[in-house]
């Protein structure tokens, strides 16, 4: 299939040649990949059930109703939405040799999967933003981080990336693909994609948008994200009481192992990606896009202590839901 390619002769130079299926390359002559996607099944199902234990946490326990946790919940939200948009479409490619995939649902699936990254990104954000407020100026939290701010910040994050990506699909539709059609990636990628058109069309404007959405998503949040724990670094040395100091370091212990697990293996990528062989690449960005989801939920419940005694509370409340439905009449 490597050799699969449209017709360059059967158009002029005016027409867009849109062709009716691009075909998924994923891994090439790796053995044994089979294991690998039952293990991403595995993930995906451990995503699906602890995301969705935390937002029925959230929805369900009236202390979790904080500004803080309209971020948390938006989330496991998106976490659900982005695991769901591309792992069962992955497993249904690979393991059934289904990797022809249509022209409008290549452009689809690029705008979905690209949407919840992308506000992945931004909620570890909002979420630093909330941690610098609660540390640097905690008399002022209550009037900084209210539910209106965080409903605020949410909303503009989804209408910035909606748009973003509507820019970088738009983009990739005025392009002629004349040549090859193997995307070489495990989805339908943005960059593997508009360089199939490089040898018919100008893809300057497509390269353009890839490297602004670069910084906006991974470059920019991390400057701001590192920039906060600097000033939360510097406010925890004027905090006199070790018991205050532990608290304030615990609370931000969580946050700091979600943007570690996130960024780092994605920018790591970018940077290295010259001298990354592609298997290495995609196998490195498939687990950047189903790991951090699974883990994302295991790791509030576990550092976050007021959500630790909501997950209690829920458990205990649905144990005994289940004990009185099994109790004899």
């Amino acid at each position: 299939m490597s050799s699969l390619t449209s017709d360059p002769n059967q158009t002029d130079i005016n027409t867009i040649i849109r062709p009716p299926y691009f075909f998924i390359s994923g891994f090439i002559d790796i053995p044994y990949m089979k294991y690998y996607y039952f293990f991403l099944c595995f993930v995906y199902i451990i995503s699906l059930v602890g995301n969705t234990f935390v937002m029925t946490g959230i929805y369900v326990d009236r202390n979790l109703h904080s500004p803080k946790y309209i971020a948390v919940f938006n989330l496991a939200f998106t976490d659900v939405c982005e695991s769901t948009a591309l792992v069962p479409k992955l497993l249904d490619m690979f393991l059934f040799s289904r990797q022809l995939i249509s022209y409008d649902q290549c452009l689809t699936s690029l705008f979905f999967v690209f949407l919840f990254i992308t506000m992945q990104s931004f909620n570890l954000t909002i979420l630093s933003y909330d941690r610098l407020v609660a540390i640097c100026c905690p008399l002022r939290y209550h009037m900084m981080v209210t539910h209106r701010s965080m409903l605020q910040l949410t909303g503009a994050a989804w209408t910035f990336a909606v748009l973003m990506l509507l820019i970088s699909v738009c983009l990739i539709t005025r392009l002629s693909f004349c040549r090859s059609l193997v995307i070489n990636s495990y989805f339908c990628d943005h960059g593997p994609l508009f360089r199939l058109a490089a040898p018919c069309s100008d893809v300057v404007p497509n390269i353009v948008m890839s490297q602004i959405n670069t910084c906006i998503v991974l470059y920019l949040p991390m400057i701001f994200i590192i920039s906060s724990y600097i000033c939360i670094t510097h406010a925890l040395f004027t905090i006199t009481l070790p018991q205050d100091r532990l608290r304030a370091i615990k609370t931000c212990t969580s946050h700091l192992i979600l943007v570690a697990i996130f960024y780092l293996p994605v920018i790591l990528t970018y940077v290295l990606h010259p001298i990354i062989p592609t298997n290495a690449r995609i196998i490195n960005l498939s687990l950047t896009s189903v790991l951090p989801p699974m883990l994302n939920p295991i790791i509030y419940v576990l550092k976050t202590e007021e959500f630790k005694v909501s997950a209690k509370k829920l458990l205990r409340r649905g144990a005994l839901s289940a004990v009185m439905q099994v109790k004899p009449t």
